[in-house]
């Protein structure tokens, strides 16, 4: 990394850390890619088309609670990284024992909520699956939502780490999750009939095992300054994270309802069979979205330091350097269409179809969605996120009408439920570059400066 940094004339102590992070996030993100690929035909063949695209439906619905934690994880994230260039770790450790407790609180409430709704819901019928697998949901559903509960709490030893511009510990942790996933997938494939209750209650509880053990090693080390105590636990700094988190927590979960309710409209439209060559496609072509994201997730907290030490210069930089990066997307999207028949019939065979027009609609999503993610990664470092909460609302307002009239009335299938999503992203496309101009040039007024 040093002589990369040497060539490439690279002197700023920021900009190396970002590249040494991108090194080790770029060797995590393709262990991680290419479990991911090895863990799909496994898990279509320990269980079957139906029950797989169960689970997929199941997880993407877990996954819409993760607002529950209220913004207070991104708030966090900000107001750490602020403390910490200001030197001030006492008043770091105040943010971190705050958002630890505050969402432990919250946890707590959203696992108590979920196993009393469980008592009312047939979720045989939420799903639209057969009644057989409705028995195992009715326990699989609780144990879902606990350990989903526990990883609310225990993921802020990540954001604590991004935060402090160690960028790699994400993708660290989310291969590590996969890898000890694939194994235990692989050896219930050689001693076990296939089960969605066992095969989910691994996927669940794999990462939340995993981020206990990341939050013993990090607050009995490198970060034994911050770790949380409950008498540091006052309601002013509640609402401190809360100030800097409260527009993040709406623009989250209009995020959640934008990209995860494709699956339960595609089940409810075409049942949930549908779902997997959707997911594949989507997991195919969104490779490319991850590999950018090495290079773009680092910059958010880099971001804020830059601006709290007024390093105009260097963002600037930054941006156009990430502008040229993104430029090799439309080129490897083309490639990718190339070989999709050839890689989709490597990679499950006859099992899955996936059109020529699905094809097409994912591509689109993804040039779509990298581009307004160059300007993104600034706005969230400045938390300057009113017009992108604003454009969120808005698009989860249309969204689901317009794939619904797309996906059936204009007989688009599958094809039609992206292409809604992609054109909801038009108005970030659009606007937030224009956002990014304002504020680099202190030309930000109303709206664009909130």
């Amino acid at each position: 990394m040093n002589k990369i940094n040497q060539r490439l004339g690279i002197t700023s102590d920021r900009t190396k850390n970002i590249i040494k992070h991108m090194g080790w996030s770029a060797l995590y993100k393709g262990g991680s890619i290419i479990i991911n690929f090895l863990l799909v035909p496994l898990a279509i063949g320990y269980l079957e088309s139906e029950s797989y695209g169960v689970w997929l439906t199941l997880s993407s619905f877990i996954g819409w609670f993760s607002f529950f934690d209220l913004g207070l994880g991104n708030g966090l994230r900000n107001k750490f990284a602020e403390a910490k260039a200001n030197g001030d770790d006492q008043l770091a450790k105040i943010y971190v024992s705050n958002a630890y407790f505050s969402i432990g609180a919250i946890a707590a409430l959203f696992i108590a909520l979920f196993l009393v709704a469980g008592v009312f819901l047939d979720w045989a019928v939420v799903f639209n699956t057969q009644s057989v697998l409705g028995e195992e949901l009715k326990i699989l559903m609780p144990l879902v939502a606990s350990f989903f509960g526990l990883q609310l709490i225990f993921k802020l030893i990540v954001t604590l780490y991004t935060a402090d511009q160690q960028h790699s510990v994400q993708g660290k942790f989310d291969f590590l999750v996969k890898l000890i996933v694939l194994i235990i997938v692989w050896l219930l494939t050689k001693t076990t009939v296939g089960s969605l209750l066992i095969f989910g209650i691994v996927l669940s509880a794999a990462p939340v095992i995993l981020l206990i053990l990341f939050n013993i090693t990090a607050f009995s080390g490198r970060y034994k300054v911050y770790k949380p105590a409950l008498y540091l636990w006052k309601k002013k700094y509640v609402k401190d994270i809360l100030h800097v988190g409260v527009s993040f927590f709406i623009v989250q979960i209009a995020a959640i309802v934008l990209y995860t309710t494709d699956n339960f409209i595609i089940t409810s439209l075409f049942g949930p069979a549908e779902v997997v060559p959707y997911t594949i496609a989507y997991k195919y072509y969104t490779v490319l979205l991850m590999v950018f994201s090495i290079g773009i997730s680092p910059y958010w907290s880099s971001f804020t330091e830059a601006y709290a030490n007024n390093d105009r210069a260097w963002i600037k930089t930054s941006v156009k350097n990430i502008g040229r990066l993104w430029l090799l997307i439309p080129v490897a999207l083309v490639v990718m269409l190339l070989l999709s028949n050839w890689f989709f019939n490597f990679w499950v065979g006859n099992a899955v179809s996936v059109s020529f027009s699905l094809s097409l609609s994912m591509m689109l999503y993804v040039l779509l969605f990298t581009y307004q993610l160059i300007y993104v990664q600034f706005i969230n470092g400045l938390g300057k996120i009113r017009l992108q909460l604003v454009i969120s609302v808005i698009s989860i307002i249309i969204n689901i009408p317009l794939s619904i009239v797309l996906a059936k009335n204009l007989d688009l299938g599958l094809s039609g439920v992206i292409l809604a999503t992609s054109v909801s992203l038009l108005f970030s496309v659009v606007l937030f570059p224009i956002q990014y101009r304002k504020l680099i040039r202190d030309q930000a007024h109303g709206i664009w400066n909130k």
